[in-house]
């Protein structure tokens, strides 16, 4: 028996310390060229493995935030493995009350006087808000470790290493990217002008690097097969990522903020097999937007999937489908979409036409179908609708009313707020219907809703049959 407890004891040691030996955290060199231009006092911010004594200090970026105030926020950033704990200070004035969110995650904070003290045992996208304020907030991007790094000598590999890096394509104020080339930004990778994959197929854009207030982030056309994950595009004045015409595009763990108009997060014009996962967008336009023909784009938009993700509109739509396709042909479709598992923190448009946490918005002769929201989890409204289906003609941006919406489904959504306004459901005209649209276990404020008048839903004519389940 003793042997045996002897040998127990040496294993559980063993696996203590193999344990030991994965946990590890890594952070990101600040190239010194903005290390004093781009920081943010408002926060100090630490991290930590559990049992450790040692704290790591994490640089705070500033970044900017809702065009309506053009605030400034923070944001940190690191890579980690094991289980850590997180040390915020804040800088300027009591802390009174603190969140951390999305609420789903379920990240239990601790106020010890002027600090703020949570765990986390995984990757997460996270925004801490004290005393209320969501516009001077803290965003932290706990990161999954990179440990298959590209070789830097491959002549397929376009490496940035650490370091600022201006593009010397001044027409297209860009680096523009071949086929068959894998991009890699390092974590202290800070570049300065967009990338631009056109007519190219099989790229892969990998990295924790950033973007910074390029004219836009990642431009995609008439291209396939490209793979984004990992980086993180800071105020863009345009488009975090378009793309146009193009297929099979792959996003994953992209973080995103943009203040000013015109500034959406991921637009795609036409383009099918689409798939982003696990992305935090935070924009003053669409945080996402799908539509058919647009300006040399043409044909159909199909077969996207947006998952695990988070969404926060500081102005306009977290979700838009629709607005925009081709009145000449008239034939162009939406279809096969699915957003699940989304958390949507914030919704806030002044102008009725604009708003909708889920919105289609169908125009140019467009029809949409087929499209499903599963599992979302709407936070905040300020201002604004939590569903908006509408066949409609808007001569600001339309040529021509679109064709119709038709099965569309809505499961397991939830949202806390009251006073949003009511939402939309309107086709345009006999021939031009919304119909066959399903509300499945919708809950409002902690309860389920059991009719359209509790759903809070303004169902105008040229609508067909709507079930609540």
């Amino acid at each position: 028996m003793k042997i045996l407890a002897r040998l127990v004891t040496v294993f559980l040691v063993l696996i203590v310390g193999w344990s030991s030996a994965l946990a590890e955290i890594v952070i990101y060199p600040v190239p010194m060229g903005i290390y004093y231009a781009r920081h943010n006092d408002d926060y100090t911010v630490k991290v930590r493995q559990i049992g450790e004594k040692e704290w790591v200090d994490l640089y705070e970026y500033n970044v900017k935030v809702d065009m309506d105030t053009k605030s400034d926020a923070t944001m940190v950033q690191f890579d980690f493995t094991g289980k850590v704990e997180v040390l915020v200070r804040k800088n300027n004035g009591e802390i009174r009350s603190a969140v951390v969110r999305p609420l789903s995650k379920g990240i239990q904070s601790e106020i010890d006087g002027e600090h703020l003290l949570f765990t986390l045992d995984k990757p997460q996208k996270l925004s801490i808000e004290f005393n209320g304020d969501r516009l001077n907030n803290l965003h932290l991007f706990a990161n999954p470790i990179i440990h298959k790094v590209p070789d830097k000598n491959d002549p397929n590999v376009m490496y940035f290493e650490s370091g600022i890096h201006e593009p010397t394509d001044a027409a297209s104020k860009g680096f523009r990217i071949p086929s068959n080339t894998t991009v890699y930004l390092e974590g202290g990778a800070v570049l300065k002008g967009r990338l631009l994959c056109d007519h190219v197929e099989n790229i892969k854009i990998l990295g924790h690097g950033m973007l910074l207030e390029p004219e836009q982030g990642i431009a995609i056309s008439y291209s396939k097969n490209i793979e984004i994950d990992g980086p993180t595009i800071v105020n863009p004045r345009y488009y975090t990522v378009s793309g146009g015409q193009s297929d099979g595009i792959t996003i994953k763990n992209l973080k995103s903020f943009s203040y000013q108009g015109w500034s959406d997060g991921l637009d795609f014009m036409s383009c099918s097999d689409v798939l982003i996962d696990d992305v935090f967008l935070r924009n003053s336009d669409d945080c996402i937007a799908l539509y058919t023909h647009r300006w040399d784009f043409y044909g159909d938009c199909r077969n996207v999937q947006v998952l695990n993700s988070t969404l926060w509109a500081d102005i306009a739509h977290p979700i838009n489908i629709g607005t925009h396709g081709n009145t000449k042909t008239g034939d162009e479709v939406l279809e096969h979409i699915l957003f699940k598992n989304i958390d949507i923190l914030e919704h806030d448009e002044d102008d009725r036409d604009y708003q909708g946490c889920m919105t289609i918005n169908v125009g140019d002769h467009n029809l949409a179908r087929n499209i499903t929201f599963e599992d979302i989890r709407v936070e905040n409204i300020q201002e604004g609708q939590l569903f908006h289906l509408r066949v409609m003609y808007n001569p600001k941006y339309n040529t021509g009313p679109g064709r119709g919406i038709k099965d569309i489904v809505f499961r397991n959504i939830s949202c806390t707020g009251k006073y949003i306004n009511a939402s939309v459901v309107e086709g345009y005209d006999a021939n031009r219907r919304v119909e066959n649209i399903v509300f499945e276990n919708i809950v409002l404020n902690g309860k389920r809703v059991t009719s359209l008048d509790e759903l809070n839903v303004d169902k105008k004519d040229f609508v067909g049959k709507i079930q609540l389940k």
